[in-house]
C-alpha cells in the first residue's frame, strides 16, 4: 500500500505494523506503532553488505536469503505464533525492497494478507519532512515569560482543561535550558520529528493551538521550519511574575537537579564564559548550602533575565500580559484557564 500523508498512519486498517530493518535502525527512527522484527540484525546487515561490495552481490544475497529465512522462523516460532488466520500485517523495510518483500512472502505463505508499504521507510520518512516544513495547520498562539514563569506547567494544565496544545518540550524530553536534561535523555532528530509531526497532524485546524515560545533548538534538537516559522510569527501571551515567586518555583520544578550536587555544580561550571568568576563562585557556593531559591534567583536575575529581555523585543508590540501573582499549583489551574480564553480571543 502507499502512504499518502501523516494522519493516515493513525488509521490504518492493519493489526500490526512490522518494521524488519535492523535494530539501530528501528531505534533511530520508524512508523508510529511499528513492531520491530529484524531480518536482519545490524552484525548480520553488516556482514551481507561487506560481502556485496568485496565479494559478490550474488554471494551477498545468498548469505542473505540465508539469514533471512532463519531470522523469519524465528519469528514465526516466536513474536507470531499465536496469530491468528485473519491476522493482517502490513511490512515495511528501508525502501520496501528485499527485506521486507522476502518476509511478507513467507507470512504469505502461511496464509497471512501480508501487505508491504511502498516505498519502506524512506516513503514515510519523506512524508514527514512534508508535513513538519509545511505551515502549521490553524491559528498558533506562543505563551512566553521569563525564565520560571511555569509556562510548561499552564500549557499542561490547559491541555488537561481542553485547550489544544503541543508540548514541545515533554515531546523533545528537555527543559530548553543548560538546566534542562532530563532523565532518559533525548531521542534522536528524526524520531523528535516523527513524534512532532503525529500531533501536528491530529490537530483540530478550527481552533488555537498553544505553543511554549522556544529558540530554534531544545536542547540538542533542532525544531522543523513549520514550527519554528509559527513560533516567530504567532501572536503572544507572556506571563509575568515576582522574582521571588519564579525561584520558588524553579526550585521545585528542578528538584531532580538538585538532588544531584556534582550535576549542579558541572552545569553552573558552563556559565564561566559568560559569567565573572566571583559569581560562579558564589553560585556554586550556595548550590553547595543548598540555597537553592536563592541560586535560581540570581541565575534570573543576573544571567536569564538579561538576555531574554534583549530577545524579544521584537516581539513586545500586540502581546497580551497575564499577571501572575503566585505560581502554586491551585495558581497554575487558573493562569491555564485566563491564557487559554486569551488565546480564543486572539484568534476569534
Amino acid at each position: 500500500m502507499q502512504l499518502t500523508s501523516v494522519a493516515q498512519v493513525a488509521a490504518l486498517d492493519f493489526d500490526t505494523i512490522i518494521d524488519v530493518r535492523s535494530p539501530s535502525e528501528f531505534a533511530e527512527d520508524h512508523v508510529p506503532g511499528a513492531i520491530n522484527l529484524p531480518v536482519l540484525d545490524d552484525a548480520e546487515r553488516a556482514e551481507v553488505g561487506t560481502i556485496y561490495k568485496q565479494v559478490s552481490p550474488f554471494d551477498a544475497r545468498k548469505i542473505g536469503a540465508a539469514l533471512v529465512a532463519q531470522n523469519a522462523a524465528r519469528h514465526l516460532q516466536g513474536a507470531l505464533a499465536d496469530k491468528p488466520g485473519g491476522w493482517r500485517p502490513l511490512v515495511y523495510c528501508w525502501r520496501g525492497g528485499q527485506r521486507s518483500g522476502s518476509f511478507a512472502t513467507i507470512l504469505r505463505q502461511v496464509g497471512w494478507r501480508a501487505e508491504l508499504v511502498e516505498g519502506g521507510y524512506k516513503s514515510w520518512r519523506r512524508l514527514v519532512i512534508e508535513a513538519n516544513d509545511a505551515p502549521m495547520p490553524g491559528p498558533v498562539v506562543v505563551l512566553d515569560g521569563n525564565t520560571g514563569t511555569a509556562k510548561t506547567d499552564i500549557l499542561k494544565s490547559a491541555a488537561r482543561q481542553g485547550a489544544q496544545v503541543i508540548d514541545l518540550e515533554g515531546l523533545a524530553n528537555h527543559r530548553g535550558s543548560l538546566f534542562g536534561a532530563m532523565a532518559g535523555g533525548q531521542s534522536g532528530q528524526k524520531d523528535f520529528e516523527t513524534r512532532l509531526a503525529m500531533e501536528v497532524a491530529a490537530l483540530d485546524p478550527a481552533r488555537p493551538v498553544l505553543l511554549e515560545a522556544e529558540s530554534s533548538k531544545i536542547g540538542d534538537l533542532q525544531l522543523p521550519k513549520g514550527v519554528w516559522d509559527a513560533i516567530r510569527n504567532a501572536p503572544r501571551i507572556r506571563v509575568r511574575a515576582p522574582l521571588s515567586e519564579r525561584a520558588s518555583y524553579l526550585a521545585r520544578a528542578y528538584a531532580d537537579i538538585t538532588a544531584d550536587p556534582e550535576r549542579l555544580l558541572a552545569v553552573i561550571e558552563q556559565l564561566r564564559p559568560f559569567q565573572p568568576a566571583e559569581r560562579i563562585a558564589a553560585w556554586q557556593a550556595q548550590a553547595v548550602a543548598g540555597e537553592y531559591a536563592a541560586l535560581a534567583g540570581e541565575l534570573m536575575r543576573d544571567h536569564y533575565d538579561p538576555r531574554y529581555e534583549k530577545h524579544r523585543a521584537r516581539h513586545v508590540e500586540g502581546e497580551l500580559v497575564v499577571e501572575a501573582e503566585r505560581l502554586d499549583a491551585e495558581a497554575i489551574e487558573g493562569l491555564a484557564a485566563r491564557v487559554a480564553e486569551m488565546a480564543r480571543r486572539l484568534t476569534s
